[in-house]
């Protein structure tokens, strides 16, 4: 995708999205809806996807525009990070999207348990990224991913919706990642932090 066509569009959506939230003309907010049309039109241009389902997954929220939260696990065992493998079989740290009712910590405990069935308590912070800065794909809106050293408590593996399996990994043997949720860099940071007792949390 055209990075400048994609930096134009999100800039425009976020700009209308706030008019919309904030406006109290009906003809600013027939503006602002124009706006946010054009933004996604010009998404749209760049993808294989239909305007209306451009749509839906860019342009349907309201509100002030904010990141999104996303929460990772790291948890460790004799050396080793913890990995789930997923249905299309790269492997990832645990974790997932905020849920509005939860926090950092308590997210991260419930992402870990329903992908891992293992039991963790969250310990240290580990660094704070904003995702399009080092995932790829990039996306078309702000995450920020929350990267957590978890000590793990006990359980074992159960099935679920999300993950095939569950594996330790040293950083030497690391199998094929989901790089789009996290980078062999950012479990290399994970591992330094795990090693280091005075981790100062890197962010952007």
């Amino acid at each position: 995708m055209d990075e400048q066509l994609l930096d134009w569009a999100i800039e425009l959506q976020a700009i209308a999205q706030a008019g919309l939230t904030y406006t109290k003309d009906p003809f600013d907010q027939e503006r602002f809806e124009r706006i946010r049309t054009i933004a996604t039109e010009l998404l749209a241009l760049q993808s294989p996807l239909p305007v209306l389902k451009v749509k839906e997954l860019f342009a349907k929220e309201t509100g002030y525009p904010t990141p999104k939260l996303d929460t990772r696990a790291a948890v460790f065992n004799e050396g080793k990070i913890l990995l789930v493998q997923e249905k299309n079989e790269l492997w990832s740290l645990p974790g997932g999207w905020v849920d509005f009712d939860q926090s950092i910590k308590e997210n991260t405990v419930k992402e870990t348990l329903e992908e891992t069935g293992l039991q963790v308590k969250p310990i240290k912070m580990i660094a704070i990224h904003e995702r399009n800065k080092h995932n790829h794909p990039r996306y078309a809106y702000s995450v920020c991913k929350i990267f957590v050293e978890c000590c793990l408590l006990g359980g074992k593996f159960k099935e679920n919706i999300e993950t095939i399996q569950i594996a330790w990994f040293s950083l030497k043997d690391l199998p094929p990642l989901a790089e789009a949720k996290n980078t062999k860099e950012q479990i290399k940071l994970c591992f330094e932090a795990h090693q280091n007792n005075e981790w100062r949390v890197p962010f952007d």
